[in-house]
């Protein structure tokens, strides 16, 4: 074949192969879609992707199945959608632990967070509280650093997740101060741990503080974000306690394999945000701690991934904090 065929033959091939992804995609969805939650049911994550999974199945007129696969802060789950045929058909409900934290945390990693996903929407953001039972001395975030340089090491605080160890560590180096942490496999054996009066301090996400300081079974010394959190009125942040610009906060990502055609991702990307725009979602979100987002585009939201890996990633690494 001489070269002018083969230019050609080339050509063709291209226009076939970009036809058939229009086509797909103009086709889409057509079946139902898995997605993938890598945590376990009833946890924030879980909570959050139900309610916007429920409105989209209904918008995109097929079964969004939830499928919860957790293990590894994420990892377990994420794998399963890095390795996924790119057609739009298996999702990932991403985290700050998936695509921020566990490049840093962990020595190696079974995926890229970057190169093997294709960011879709942004979801929302949720506040990590600072717990303890009502009757512990400090009734905020200033007090209980007070409290922690005048006996240094002595507050123990149970760590249910990575996102909460990164978050005292935050908490010790901006405040020069330091504290006992003590780690758990989850929530709800720090919470009851908490409760039995075990541990004196534990920090968990909104969501699960809600109820538990609304009854008066547990105080929230004061919320990880900038801004208040709804859920948790009155209760107020780390900077406004003095440590000036402390921001962190667990959220949420959905991500498609790197490779979905890009028309596919742009109308994920479209649906979901019309989602998160209706007043019903918006206020369900927030009832779970959320504050829900999905105004960005996909290009956006990749630029809030790199942001977001080199805020957590840069306080990893200079703590030297690594996967238990």
């Amino acid at each position: 074949m001489n070269l002018m065929l083969q230019i050609g033959a080339g050509l063709v091939g291209a226009a076939l192969l970009g036809a058939s992804g229009l086509t797909a995609a103009q086709d889409y969805p057509s079946r139902p879609i898995r997605v993938i939650v890598p945590y376990t049911p009833g946890q924030g994550a879980d909570s959050a992707a139900r309610i916007v999974g429920t409105r989209l199945s209904e918008r995109l007129k097929q079964p969004l199945v939830m499928d919860n696969r957790p293990g590894g802060a994420g990892n377990v789950g994420a794998e399963v959608v890095a390795k996924a045929v790119p057609d739009g058909y298996t999702l990932l409900v991403g985290s700050n632990a998936t695509h921020a934290a566990n490049a840093a945390l962990y020595a190696t990693l079974r995926f890229d967070p970057i190169k093997d996903f294709a960011p879709i929407s942004f979801i929302g953001s949720v506040s990590m509280v600072m717990l303890s039972a009502p009757g512990f001395p400090a009734t905020n975030i200033g007090d209980l650093i007070r409290m922690a340089k005048a006996a240094p090491g002595s507050i123990n605080v149970a760590i249910p997740s990575s996102t909460a160890r990164v978050v005292l560590e935050m908490l010790s180096i901006t405040s020069d101060s330091r504290f006992k942490d003590i780690p758990y496999k989850g929530s709800s054996a720090a919470v009851s741990d908490l409760l039995g009066g075990h541990v004196q301090l534990s920090i968990d996400t909104a969501m699960a503080a809600t109820t538990l300081v609304s009854n008066g079974k547990l105080k929230a010394l004061g919320v990880s974000t900038l801004k208040p959190t709804a859920v948790l009125p009155g209760v107020g942040t780390f900077a406004e306690s003095g440590l000036a610009g402390f921001d962190l906060s667990a959220w949420n990502v959905w991500f498609a394999p790197a490779g979905t055609p890009a028309e596919i991702v742009a109308r994920l990307n479209s649906e979901i945000r019309a989602v998160l725009a209706e007043p019903e979602i918006a206020s369900k979100m927030r009832s779970l701690g959320y504050e829900p987002s999905g105004t960005d585009a996909p290009v956006e939201v990749a630029a809030l991934i790199a942001r977001e890996t080199k805020k957590w990633g840069d306080l990893i690494r200079s703590a030297g904090i690594k996967a238990e």
